[in-house]
């Protein structure tokens, strides 16, 4: 953090000791001068003020409170279940996240096998990767340039419950694993076509408020827009399904 000039030059003038005061206008006869231990007690509470602003200054900003609801404007993306459930969830997903990870390996099949292949939940991902993740937007591109060869499931699945093995050679094993076309995939993720796609699920998320991932955004099944309940972090099962049987009877 860049301080103020006049908080920097302060303390460099009171270094200076005595000859500072020297220079100033010279004290009224029936005030007495100074002593230097006075000076020195004047200087020391000066540093003291100065080092309890700067720490007021350099305090990190806390981030917003997490909203409880949000609407959605953007559901666009990869869905897995029917189009026409009665409930849409959308996932707000960081693939070299821990935490989705641990909802990936902890969660999702239950999620998936009660509720999406039941035919009561659309799902809908979004990515989020997040800058402290240095893979996080490379996979972000894997998944979707597998998606052009009918696998970005697989892939997605694969590369956030292996968050912590992410790596530009494990992206291309995986990729291999799968039976993609190689040239098709390497040059798809050595492009940047995706990339506003993925700019424009981080914006939405931004607006909505979502500051970690993984998050969840749950309501009825609309055309262009959702609305209700945020979940945030790799809750278990049972809070989702709760919320869901919640969501379900109120349509009813």
């Amino acid at each position: 953090m860049r301080f103020p000039r006049t908080l920097a030059a302060i303390p460099a003038a009171l270094l200076l000791g005595t000859g500072v005061f020297a220079q100033g206008q010279t004290p009224a006869q029936s005030t007495p001068p100074m002593s230097q231990q006075q000076i020195n007690e004047e200087m020391l509470k000066e540093l003291r003020a100065i080092h309890q602003l700067l720490e007021r200054l350099t305090e990190p900003a806390q981030p917003a409170p997490q909203p409880a609801t949000a609407r959605l404007d953007n559901l666009k993306g990869f869905a897995l279940g029917r189009p026409d459930a009665p409930l849409t969830m959308v996932e707000f997903t960081d693939l070299q996240c821990p935490f989705c990870r641990q909802y990936a390996t902890v969660t999702f099949s239950e999620l998936k096998k009660n509720w999406i292949d039941s035919g009561r939940l659309r799902y809908i991902s979004h990515d989020f990767p997040l800058d402290f993740h240095p893979h996080a937007m490379a996979a972000a591109r894997a998944a979707r340039c597998a998606g052009e060869q009918g696998k970005f499931w697989d892939m997605r699945l694969v590369l956030v419950t292996n968050a912590n093995l992410l790596s530009p050679d494990y992206i291309t094993r995986t990729a291999s694993d799968l039976k993609l076309d190689s040239k098709a995939f390497a040059a798809c993720t050595a492009s940047t076509k995706f990339d506003a796609d993925i700019l424009a699920d981080v914006q939405e998320g931004t607006r909505i408020g979502v500051n970690g991932t993984p998050t969840f955004v749950i309501g009825r099944t609309a055309a262009t827009t959702l609305e209700g309940p945020m979940i945030v972090g790799a809750m278990p099962y049972t809070q989702f399904d709760a919320k869901l049987k919640a969501l379900l009877g109120a349509a009813k």
